[in-house]
């Protein structure tokens, strides 16, 4: 292990020769090792190979990683840094990241590695192209949040974050949207402590403002890194809750629930976000609460939950009994082509009536005010004979006669 951590912490120069011998630990040597890198037989000659010399190595280290053998894995690792040299420019331009790979993962496991031999891998191997210095910049940045060194690694992040070396790619945009994700947690992480810190001191107590500006201030910071992430495709989730917490203690409930809604249409608040919508006085808001309502049943982990269905009925009817049969049609053109078949086939049909009666009822209702009193849904509930549910469904044929959205009358 001391010589591969020598290794990295020698310094890099452009005429430094590789050595054709395998050293490992402190000057031991392997002979069986050493003849296979040097030579290979070939038709009876033997000969120096390069490229099977460092195949042959890569999988030596391989091994030693699946097995665990840490200290083997290190000292074959000495040898294999020769592939930088590789005379296939394809192979000398991937060689970085694989020796990254592996040699992060020795010093992270290895009994006696420690902090400066792994920054010290770190900061050399960022420097050997420009491919690489993001993505192993954010790995490092990991690792030492690993080992609970949030300031160094939020200092790593904002080294990266500023980085503008190599072309822009779309790997290299994803890096840094991640790179600018994880400095917002880390900045979210240091704001919750600020908070905690606030909430206990009184009022009154002459530290209470520049600790209450001190939160401000890093909700500030926390909001310009994260929020701009909403903008982007992708699962955001871990990154948002945190947005989202902020924007509730600060007071602002419908601004976080519209954030969640905007990154995860099914989360479980937002039911709760529909009902204060719909309540709204603003006619943009209750187009909005219908909007949640469908989100939320686009999702397959919904498609049982009652009180979604039953929202969504009682909210049809009010929306086309208020002649709003433009809200509807907007958000049942982009989901008529699947929901028959993923939400009201005469399989969900029967399956649903056998396992929930009240849930059954009202898909049924949905699907008569969406489909019409010809969808094989709505039929088949319609024909079941329930003493209980019996006046409602009667109720409900009444209704799809009158507001459903393929009737011409509307």
């Amino acid at each position: 292990m001391s010589d591969f951590s020598e290794e990295l912490k020698g310094p890099v120069t452009d005429d430094e020769e590789v050595e054709t011998s395998v050293l490992s630990g402190a000057g031991m040597h392997f002979p069986w090792l050493q003849t296979y890198v040097e030579t290979v037989a070939i038709g009876g000659k033997r000969r120096k190979d390069f490229a099977q010399t460092t195949s042959a190595c890569l999988s030596f280290i391989q091994e030693a990683l699946l097995k665990h053998q840490w200290q083997q894995a290190a000292e074959y690792m000495y040898s294999y840094f020769q592939t930088l040299e590789d005379s296939d420019s394809y192979k000398r331009q991937a060689a970085p990241e694989i020796i990254w790979k592996l040699g992060s993962e020795i010093l992270f496991y290895h009994p006696k590695s420690n902090m400066e031999s792994f920054n010290t891998f770190a900061n050399r191997m960022k420097n050997i192209g420009v491919m690489n210095y993001l993505k192993i910049s954010l790995q490092h940045a990991l690792y030492l949040l690993h080992h609970g060194m949030l300031k160094d690694a939020k200092r790593n992040l904002s080294e990266a974050e500023t980085w503008r070396h190599g072309e822009n790619t779309s790997s290299r945009e994803i890096l840094i949207n991640l790179i600018q994700a994880y400095k917002g947690l880390l900045q979210y992480y240091t704001w919750s402590e600020k908070k905690m810190e606030l909430s206990k001191l009184d009022k009154d107590d002459y530290a209470y403002n520049a600790v209450a500006q001190d939160v401000f201030n890093h909700s500030w910071k926390t909001s310009a890194n994260i929020s701009a992430l909403i903008k982007i495709p992708g699962v955001w989730d871990p990154f948002v809750k945190s947005y989202v917490e902020m924007l509730e203690f600060y007071g602002d409930r419908d601004g976080a629930q519209e954030i969640l809604y905007q990154i995860v249409p099914s989360h479980k608040l937002m039911l709760e976000f529909h009902t204060l919508l719909r309540k709204s006085e603003k006619e943009e808001h209750r187009k909005l609460g219908l909007e949640v309502l469908f989100g939320v049943l686009d999702f397959a982990g919904c498609t049982k939950n009652i009180t979604a269905w039953k929202y969504l009925a009682k909210y049809l009817k009010n929306i086309l009994m208020g002649n709003h049969l433009a809200w509807v049609q907007e958000e049942w053109n982009s989901r008529k082509n699947w929901w028959p078949g993923f939400h009201f086939s005469y399989f969900w049909a029967k399956s649903d009536w056998k396992e929930d009666t009240a849930l059954a009822c009202e898909k049924a209702f949905v699907a008569g005010l969406l489909l019409g009193k010809g969808c094989r849904y709505f039929r088949y509930i319609l024909k079941q004979d329930h003493q209980i549910l019996g006046k409602k469904i009667k109720r409900m044929k009444r209704s799809v006669k009158k507001y459903s959205i393929v009737n011409p009358r509307l």
